[in-house]
């Protein structure tokens, strides 16, 4: 339907205006084509036409309009701030950072020239920049709750969070229902660790604006990080509802659903996810995957859409830092850096110690980096008499990096991976000029930004070499240190710990999501074939017992025989394996901190080893025991091998007698010869380096 042009140019205008307020786009381009015959110079015309055309999806086309308008009108704020805008969505962000520049020459202190300005600002990671601009706008245009975010935006990039918060709460009083001040008091409000009042505020934006996925999804990982896991799902369940597309919500809800043991149409739930991961949907988070019955070849390339994201994402940041790495002098000691959350009574502080402590008498000059606050723990102050600790708990990634970078380490080992704090981010900011990949995360990160991935032949043997991207680097022992020197706590009785005061006591204290329905099947027929035996787990969130039970009982099996263990401290959960018979792991995520604390308690451990890293670690702890016996390759051998031994008191008599003798003797628990052929896997990496060879795959 055509409309008619009114024969003057403030009426022609309106009416073009109003179609385009309502949505009409494709009337509003017809409007405005014809219009511009009737007024060809006016320039508020062809710039409304612009916008017509983009709505259109007629890029090349509005950026002609809007040319023709900027020759018209060169003083016209509007076609500036347009243009710069279009310059900034085709990625040349240079380009409308100069043209708005120019345009404040020509009418300074504009605010809406301002706010532009330090959007670019912004998208050039220039955030102190930014900043200026932003707090200059708020000047000329002091009661817009908007230019408020935009300048809390940018303190939160500076890692200045409790500032941003007070510019956020500043924009809240001119509109207390404003859902993006909302969110983003949730963002300022997590970079300060407050994850329950985050929580909170990302609920109140979606009260505020219901449709709006990212919310529901971004309360779900602050509840989830309080603890309530139960509202967290719910929460990542509705922004699926509003959008089904929303891929990281996708993941999340998954993997709670594995820690809650809910497998209600979970199968669905995991062919979506793998599909995500199949079509290269980022978002998918690489931990959370590894629970997945999915391939090696899954989950690399899992990793790598990850990782691509992290690298877009901060892309204008690294431009930005453009760290520059030096050759250390010929001869100087090794600066060795690691980073992670973990440095304190935490399962990578529990492994890593007793190596760290052997390695103080090395010539390596190591320097820890801890991402979390200081737990005032044994482990923590072990650490720090050991090596050089640095607290970056309450830095964001590029102050960490510049930390890192300032100290010159030469090689940084990420000991979380996509685990726990991710470092991602850190990391691909390449504050070291060679990285290493190991420890917490059992696989490839995917990463360009990874140089090595420190591993074992077990582990990683050739077949899966392929589905590595980073060069392989493998010890000739199990790649997983541990501390030699943890004592069990005092034995607990049976009565204590809930168990029956006889009877085969099969353990299994894997985290919750490693037991899916599958293993859980294989560990219902064990308890059927072995009588007055039970089944000792460690206890799971938000009813995740009273489902195993249900689950138990809907097996045949008495839901009473199965027990659980509540999180104990360390040196009492070790004293529980003085009452397990046999460890049960799991597939196809296997048992890895745990495998090695009931093998250094004296507990054997059945395992079946998978096809992936993640699925193969407790049988490399097995090999390099010495018991290789202990590891099986299909389910009918997992099932026989456990019955018999649940029915054989002296074969596992004689298995407790022998990790007995394998304590102080193994190399397994040898953590001066570990640091030694880790010195050495340091020194091989430093001297390709240092001599200007690119990384390569080793075998020590």
């Amino acid at each position: 339907m055509n409309i008619a042009i009114p024969a003057n140019l403030p009426n022609t205008l309106q009416q073009l205006t109003d179609l385009l307020q309502r949505g009409e786009d494709a009337q509003a381009l017809a409007f405005a084509a014809r219009a511009r015959r009737d007024f060809p110079v006016a320039h508020e015309l062809i710039r409304l036409h612009a916008i017509a055309l983009l709505r259109c999806n007629r890029r090349d086309d509005a950026r002609l309009a809007l040319n023709r308008a900027a020759e018209l009108a060169p003083q016209s704020v509007e076609i500036q701030c347009n243009l710069a805008t279009l310059a900034l969505e085709d990625g040349q962000v240079d380009a409308a950072i100069e043209r708005l520049r120019a345009a404040l020459r020509r009418t300074p202190g504009h605010p809406a020239i301002l706010h532009g300005l330090g959007t670019s600002l912004m998208a050039a990671a220039r955030f102190e920049q930014a900043r200026e601009a932003f707090a200059m706008a708020t000047h000329g245009a002091p009661e817009h709750p908007g230019l408020r975010l935009n300048l809390a935006a940018a303190e939160l990039e500076l890692g200045h969070p409790a500032q941003a918060e007070t510019h956020v709460r500043e924009a809240l009083q001119m509109a207390p229902e404003l859902d993006a001040a909302h969110a983003l008091l949730g963002y300022t409000l997590r970079a300060q660790n407050r994850p329950g009042e985050a929580a909170e505020a990302w609920l109140h934006a979606e009260r505020a604006a219901p449709r709006n996925p990212v919310y529901p999804y971004e309360a779900g990982l602050m509840l989830d990080e309080i603890g309530r896991l139960g509202e967290a799902a719910a929460a990542w369940k509705r922004a699926l509802h509003i959008d089904p597309e929303i891929t990281p919500a996708l993941g999340q809800w998954l993997f709670a659903q594995r820690r809650r043991c809910d497998w209600h149409e979970l199968d669905a739930l995991a062919e979506r996810v793998r599909s995500a991961v199949a079509e290269r949907r980022p978002g998918i988070g690489p931990f959370a995957f590894l629970a997945e019955d999915a391939d090696a070849a899954a989950q690399h390339l899992c990793a790598t859409s990850y990782a691509t994201l992290i690298a877009q994402r901060t892309a204008p940041i690294r431009r930005q830092l453009d760290l520059k790495h030096t050759l250390p002098a010929p001869g100087a000691p090794i600066r060795l850096g690691l980073v992670a959350d973990g440095f304190g009574e935490h399962a990578t502080g529990l492994l890593l110690v007793a190596m760290i402590e052997a390695l103080a008498d090395s010539g390596l000059d190591i320097h820890l980096f801890a991402t979390t606050p200081d737990d005032d723990g044994a482990i923590r102050r072990r650490l720090a008499t050991a090596a050089t600790l640095h607290d970056l708990s309450g830095l964001n990634a590029p102050q960490s990096a510049q930390r890192i970078h300032a100290a010159a380490i030469e090689v940084l080992f990420d000991l979380n991976g996509y685990c726990g704090k991710d470092n991602a981010e850190l990391m691909s900011l390449r504050p070291a000029p060679v990285q290493v990949n190991w420890l917490a995360y059992p696989g490839t990160s995917g990463a360009p930004w990874m140089d090595y991935l420190l591993a074992d032949a077990v582990v990683l043997p050739p077949a899966l070499r392929p589905h590595v991207s980073e060069k392989l680097l493998r010890l000739p022992r199990c790649y997983q240190p541990s501390d030699t020197t943890r004592v069990p706590g005092e034995p607990l009785t049976r009565a204590y710990c809930g168990l029956p005061a006889e009877g085969m006591v099969f353990a299994c204290f894997n985290n919750s999501y490693k037991i899916n329905p599958a293993a859980f099947a294989r560990f219902m027929l064990i308890l059927q074939q072995v009588p007055d035996s039970v089944l000792w787990l460690l206890s799971g969130p938000d009813g995740a017992n009273g489902r195993l039970r249900a689950a138990a009982a809907a097996l045949d099996v008495a839901p009473e025989r199965l027990v659980f263990l509540p999180h104990l401290p360390h040196a009492e959960y070790l004293a529980c394996y003085a009452h397990a018979d046999l460890f049960l792991d799991t597939l196809p995520y296997n048992a890895h901190t745990t495998a090695s604390d009931a093998l250094w308690a004296g507990c054997p451990v059945l395992s079946w080893c998978g096809d992936t890293f993640a699925g193969r670690v407790a049988a490399s702890l097995l090999q390099h025991i010495g018991l290789p016996e202990l590891v099986v390759d299909d389910e009918e051998n997992f099932i026989a091998t456990a019955v018999q031994l649940g029915n054989n008191r002296l074969a596992r008599v004689a298995l407790r007698h022998y990790l007995a003798q394998q304590r102080d003797g193994n190399p397994l628990f040898d953590m001066a010869g570990f640091a030694a052929d880790f010195e050495r896997a340091v020194q091989w990496i430093s001297a390709r380096h240092r001599i200007g060879r690119p990384p390569a795959d080793h075998d020590l």
